[in-house]
């Protein structure tokens, strides 16, 4: 700083009221001492300032699986709502180890980060850590059992109930759903929401229709085909995560069976290709990048709250079926 005051003319007061903004400086003069620090490539010591204001002005984000195309339409909204608020972000993948989580969090805690959105990594106590560190957090998506911080996730009982009812309504009533890992809040809560359904059409829930545990491809793959060998098949299946689906439609095409003219299709999560599909996929739709942005706007007002009573809040965003031709009515079969 003493060398872009030297250069610029001014003093190292008027320097530091330019790169921190808080005191009015002549339009002149700013043009000067921004001239100075692009001449010298001057950058300021954010650690410096963080220790002096007791802010970094960055915020940690870990998710579970950013190969998971939902998450980075998340990660945009965070991205966008931050920027606007001068914020940086420093992003973490878990890779769905709890381990990896922990460390995650203990990195950015010492990167002295302002706070902290998390997507809880299957597994996960991580939560616990968090609270005794005090350090501000939003729960993203994936929210865990017990709570004391704020958290933004789709209502994902809304969602399984709504999807539910509409392959109902078709005229289905063999429905079955690869559910998903219940111990993740997602999967756990459409799963609750497809049970309400089927409870409120006094409809059977079938073990064998109910499939839990995973949440990748290769699980996809398997469960659709043990879905479809038994003797009496669904006549719709309902796949509670992108990735699952892309590996029941893998399993759909081995076995050359026709969506939706021998078993309908619905999934969650919609993404521009569900619509280049043959056929074009129905599917859940959340308000991925609109998640981003509230639970950045949460954590925020978190951060500005800290001093005072906690911000708890929980958002829950409503979902939007989008239907499209890989669901119909049941096949009527012949008896002859």
């Amino acid at each position: 700083m003493k060398d872009v005051a030297k250069l610029a003319g001014v003093s190292i007061s008027t320097v530091s009221a330019v790169v921190n903004d808080r005191v009015p400086v002549s339009p002149a003069r700013k043009k000067q001492v921004l001239a100075a620090m692009a001449a010298l490539d001057f950058q300021p010591d954010a650690i410096a300032r963080g220790l002096k204001t007791g802010r970094t002005n960055v915020i940690g984000v870990i998710v579970p699986d950013i190969t998971n195309a939902f998450y980075p339409e998340v990660i945009r909204g965070v991205e966008d709502t931050a920027r606007k608020a001068g914020y940086s972000v420093l992003l973490c993948d878990s890779n769905e180890e709890p381990a990896n989580e922990a460390n995650h969090l203990n990195t950015l805690f010492s990167r002295r980060v302002d706070g902290v959105l998390l997507a809880c990594c299957t597994d996960s106590t991580s939560y616990a850590h968090a609270a005794r560190r005090g350090c501000p957090v939003v729960f993203i998506d994936r929210i865990p059992p017990v709570s004391m911080s704020g958290s933004v996730s789709t209502d994902n009982l809304q969602a399984g109930n709504m999807a539910t009812r509409y392959l109902i309504d078709l005229g289905h009533e063999k429905i079955a759903i690869l559910a998903g890992h219940l111990g993740l809040s997602p999967h756990r809560d459409r799963l609750e929401g497809f049970r309400k359904a089927m409870q409120e059409a006094h409809l059977p829930i079938r073990d064998e229709y109910l499939i839990a545990g995973d949440i990748q491809i290769e699980g996809g793959v398997a469960a659709c085909r043990k879905l479809l060998q038994l003797d009496a098949p669904p006549t719709a299946i309902m796949v509670s995560n992108n990735k699952l689906l892309l590996g029941v439609l893998q399993a759909l095409d081995e076995l050359n069976m026709k969506v939706p003219e021998e078993v309908s299709l619905l999934g969650f999560d919609d993404y521009i290709w569900n619509r280049y599909f043959n056929p074009s996929l129905t599917a859940v739709a959340q308000s991925t990048m609109e998640m981003g942005k509230a639970a950045c706007e949460l954590l925020l007002r978190t951060i500005d709250n800290n001093d005072e009573a906690p911000v708890v809040q929980h958002l829950r965003l409503p979902a939007e079926l989008r239907v499209r031709a890989s669901t119909t009515s049941p096949r009527v079969r012949s008896h002859a």
